[in-house]
This record gives C-alpha cells, sequence and structure tokens, in this order.
C-alpha cells in the first residue's frame, strides 16, 4: 500500500471525486494498479488526516509537464505515457488533477484564472521554482467496489 499526502485546498475536491489523480516526481516506489492507496492531508504532521476510504489504483504512467512564460496559461505541453495532449485534453487533466478554477483560486491578486489549465500552471511555477521542464508519473485512484 502507498500514502499520498495533499494540501488541504485538494481535500474537498478528493472527497467528492472530482480530483482522481496527482501527478508526482520519481521515488522509489509508486502505486501500481490494482493496488490500494491511502490519501492523506498534512501527513507527517500533528494535524494529518485520511481524506476518504482506501481506494484502488487504476493507472501509474509515465509524465511530461513543459512550462513557459511565455504563454499566459502557463503550460506549454502535458505527455502522458508519451503521448502529447491537444489542448481541451489539458484543460480536463488539470480539472481531475484539482484545478479547476471554481473550486481552487490561486491568484495573490484576486484575480481569476482564466482556465484550470492557468491555475495549475500557478501552483507548478509556485511550487517548482525554475522548472520549466518536469518528468514524473501520473497516478490515477478510484473507489473500491
Amino acid at each position: 500500500m502507498v500514502a499520498y499526502s495533499f494540501k488541504a485546498y485538494f481535500a474537498p475536491q478528493i472527497e467528492d471525486m472530482t480530483k482522481s489523480q496527482t501527478v508526482r516526481a520519481d521515488r522509489a516506489r509508486h502505486a501500481q494498479p490494482g493496488e490500494m492507496v491511502q490519501l492523506y492531508q498534512g501527513m507527517r504532521t500533528r494535524h494529518c488526516r485520511r481524506i476518504v476510504a482506501d481506494q484502488i489504483c487504476t493507472a501509474n504512467l509515465p509524465v511530461q509537464i513543459k512550462l513557459s512564460d511565455l504563454l499566459d496559461e502557463l503550460i506549454a505541453s502535458i505527455v502522458v505515457n508519451g503521448i502529447q495532449l491537444h489542448r481541451e485534453e489539458v484543460e480536463e487533466f488539470a480539472w481531475k488533477d484539482g484545478f479547476h478554477p471554481d473550486r481552487l483560486q490561486l491568484m495573490h491578486d484576486g484575480g481569476r484564472p482564466k482556465s484550470a489549465r492557468h491555475n495549475m500552471g500557478i501552483f507548478w511555477q509556485r511550487h517548482h521554482p525554475g522548472v520549466a521542464d518536469f518528468s514524473g508519473r501520473l497516478i490515477q485512484w478510484k473507489p473500491v467496489g
């Protein structure tokens, strides 16, 4: 069983299953399809809590994300399992990853993000400064049963 930790603002989306995936850096061990995953908020802190009951991993795929400050939406491309996503697919990917602009506001100036893709770009710039090309794993899950 593999556990993943999430920021508090993703917890409601995991609870209502609008967020059913996570992008993670490569590490020694990630969940494999058919394996159970545990989803936590604030893991390794005194405020740690399990967000939902154990879920089942449905996919573990290579993912590459490219960012560019030259684009308004910041995300230049996303490639999953060797397949580059089209514009609409990038937006859907960002929704499933918890960046829907109606659910998550990341702009400091009070402005509204243009799209889930834009929200995701803001998040990536903030949490991965100086990284224009990211390679890692896409982990997807669904409820058991």
